[in-house]
């Protein structure tokens, strides 16, 4: 079983971290991702940077080119990430944009996320069709689950077809907008979670956008299995640096 369903099963509610691969500095990644799994995190997006990144906000698209300038490309990020497993046991998953995913060689990139011990993958910008007719096959071929995304605005219809084909977690996102940390949920943000709550998804969601601190992260763990936080974080470690994860980690649980 991928270990992202064994975390899933677990009795909790579910803290993911987002950051950016080769954010602050270069080699960076490795350290961070070891202090997330100490600080009592469950799961962490490592993001692979792009030059165009549709999806993200402004502190994310700061530490995306910054991650580029210093040098971060799918090599470096493969080449840092090939001990991992000597050290971190929680669920590990790259977030990234799929022209780099592209450009590498999808089969490729994926056997080399097997070799690692990556866990699954989020593609923003890959259709979910696509991926299902195209991709699918290679993905289940490395044991990689696929991570999809919602919106407020995606149809029942849509969330239903896209349930049907994942055999992980939905990422939900809290809203129609860019990422960015909120101060707290509105009633139309409660609604969309109520909505998807009552529609019995056979995969657990995990909310993402919006979340910043422990009031947001209870309002949205409220109506699901977890949630994500990634520009806060990335903020954080701007002005703090990389030394007090742990003191972040604890404010959002704590």
């Amino acid at each position: 079983m991928n270990i992202i369903n064994q975390k899933l099963q677990e009795d909790k509610k579910l803290l993911s971290i987002y950051f950016t691969a080769g954010y602050p500095n270069i080699n960076d990644t490795v350290s961070i991702i070891q202090d997330l799994e100490k600080s009592g995190v469950d799961m962490i997006e490592i993001g692979l940077p792009f030059s165009d990144p549709l999806a993200d906000g402004p502190t994310i698209q700061a530490s995306s080119t910054q991650a580029l300038k210093n040098g971060m490309t799918t090599k470096v990020l493969f080449d840092q990430l090939k001990d991992i497993r000597k050290t971190v046991n929680i669920p590990l998953i790259i977030m990234g944009y799929f022209n780099p995913i592209l450009q590498y060689g999808v089969e490729a990139f994926c056997k080399q996320c097997q070799e690692i011990g990556i866990d699954g993958l989020i593609i923003p910008d890959l259709p979910v069709d696509v991926y299902h007719e195209a991709y699918k096959d290679i993905f289940e071929k490395y044991g990689l689950i696929n991570v999809f995304l919602i919106t407020p605005q995606t149809s029942d219809e849509r969330i239903q077809y896209i349930d049907s084909i994942s055999n992980g977690f939905i990422y939900m996102v809290s809203s129609a907008s860019t990422t960015g940390a909120k101060e707290g949920f509105q009633d139309e943000q409660t609604t969309y979670f109520e909505r998807i709550g009552r529609m019995n998804l056979k995969n657990p969601q995990i909310v993402g956008f919006g979340i910043s601190n422990n009031q947001t992260f209870t309002q949205a763990t409220q109506y699901t299995k977890g949630a994500i936080i990634g520009s806060a974080f990335v903020k954080y470690v701007s002005n703090e640096g990389t030394n007090t994860i742990d003191k972040f980690i604890e404010g959002i649980l704590n």
